[in-house]
């Protein structure tokens, strides 16, 4: 009952739309109505500014961290997987936006430095790699995703590889869109390469 219980919290709280809150309270805007629409601290960037966006990707990373680290400490590393699980749910599926929300990077990120450093780190690794080399966020948000499953394959734990597929899966399909707009070439960068 206590799992049950701490899952669902960890989901109230991971559905806090940060990015929504900051853009409020730094420029007064909806982040809903500018750039793409999304939550996350990439369009806040655009309709906040760099603090902003600091604050959303900061408060997101830990609304998931902070509880998937708890449950990893005072349960298990499955029973932590679940709860990182439940906190990209609630981001991606805000109960407080009529389950919308956003796209579930920072908390991903967030949720698997909780569940191995070393995870996190590739994962970060990966996204920052690839943002540099092509420039395109939406991208590396793509690629640095597939990094959590694979990881927990390749080190024979099954339930958070179970887990971590089903959190890439809600990622990617959170991207469509940009997946789209990158076939297209149609997908804006957050800067170009000279």
């Amino acid at each position: 009952m206590t799992k049950v219980v701490y899952v669902i919290l960890t989901y109230f709280v991971a559905s806090i739309p940060f990015g929504l809150i900051f853009c409020k309270l730094f420029k007064g805007v909806d982040v809903r109505t500018v750039g793409s629409g999304n939550i996350g601290a990439t369009n806040v960037f655009r309709a906040a500014g760099p603090l902003a966006a600091f604050l959303t990707a900061l408060f997101d990373i830990s609304k998931s961290f902070f509880p998937v680290l708890i449950a990893k400490k005072y349960f298990a590393l499955d029973f932590a997987s679940v709860v990182a699980l439940s906190a990209v749910v609630g981001h991606c599926f805000s109960i407080y936006l009529k389950f919308k929300g956003g796209k579930g990077v920072a908390t991903t990120l967030g949720a698997f430095f909780a569940l191995t450093w070393k995870g996190g780190i590739i994962f970060f690794g990966t996204w920052l790699f690839v943002v540099l080399m092509s420039g395109f966020v939406s991208l590396a948000s793509i690629i640095a995703s597939l990094t959590l499953p694979l990881y927990f394959i390749l080190y024979h734990s099954l339930t958070p590889s179970i887990f971590g597929l089903i959190i890439t899966l809600i990622v990617i399909a959170k991207h469509s869109s940009n997946i789209k707009r990158l076939i297209d070439k149609e997908e804006p960068k957050i800067f170009k390469r000279k």
